[in-house]
């Protein structure tokens, strides 16, 4: 009877063995994926995103894309929109501005020079430094000079850097604080009708030309928008006080390259 019982044991884990073996050849040649019975996992639609230009709506993945924000095409990133800001500058909103008066739009371009400290343009903060003048976060502890000027509130709509970046700090629909007591062929407060550029540099030495190239892209643009615009220096508005772009901006390259017409320079183009 034993001998029986170990017959059938042995008969029966043979068939289980048998079994086996069979489901493992059936399954050769076929990948293992666990997620195989899972259901699709749905894709949701892509985000869409605003042209900061034009206001249009496209995919987000189609936009240009500058400093977090959105261009259908990259013709409305570097141009200036409705609201007076340049897509491809760098935004650094001032708050020191103001609306201009009723019914008057810029027709005056005021070009100045400006390193902080003085003669310290060649270091890596220079810019910075003039970034946060503009935006009165100037740190009156990183140097001397800071001190003198800590308390003063002043802005230009756009900085130009010795390696040509622009940067935008006020819309040119409004008012800048870059002239300062001045008078333009006999029409006094020129920030109520001017636009201010400020060039990084100082009084002492030549400019870049990739500070020439980008300020005739900006020119271009804003001559663009303001069909009307005359051209002078700080010193040409505020003799008494100023006198940048001084002599190291050469006027003569500046008509060249813009093509401005002679009769809009009422200053000329020596230098001064």
């Amino acid at each position: 009877m034993f001998k029986w019982l170990l017959l059938l044991a042995g008969a029966y884990l043979f068939y289980r063995w048998l079994k086996g073996k069979k489901h493992i050849q059936a399954g050769e040649g076929k990948s293992h994926n666990p997620n195989s019975n899972k259901a699709p996992k749905a894709t949701g639609p892509e985000e869409m995103v605003q042209c900061q230009h034009c206001k249009v709506h496209l995919p987000k993945s189609e936009a240009k894309t500058f400093e977090e924000r959105f261009y259908c095409s990259q013709d409305h990133l570097n141009e200036l929109d409705q609201e007076g800001w340049i897509g491809s500058a760098k935004w650094r909103l001032s708050p020191n501005q103001d609306v201009r008066p009723e019914n008057i739009s810029p027709d005056l371009v005021v070009i100045h020079h400006i390193s902080l400290p003085p003669g310290g343009f060649r270091s890596k903060n220079s810019s910075q430094y003039i970034i946060d003048f503009f935006q009165n976060k100037l740190d009156a502890k990183e140097h001397p000079y800071f001190e003198e000027i800590t308390g003063q509130k002043v802005s230009s709509h756009f900085l130009i850097t010795r390696s040509g970046e622009l940067v935008q700090f006020v819309s040119t629909q409004n008012k800048a604080w870059h002239a300062g007591v001045s008078s333009f062929m006999g029409r006094e407060k020129c920030n109520d009708f001017s636009i201010g550029i400020e060039l990084e540099g100082d009084g002492d030495t030549q400019f870049e030309d990739a500070q020439y190239q980008a300020l005739k892209k900006l020119i271009q643009l804003l001559a663009a928008r303001y069909p009307n615009l005359q051209f002078a220096g700080h010193s040409d508005i505020a003799p008494e006080r100023k006198t940048d772009p001084g002599t190291h901006f050469d006027w003569k390259k500046f008509q060249k390259e813009t093509g401005i017409s002679l009769k809009n320079l009422p200053y000329g183009l020596t230098p001064r």
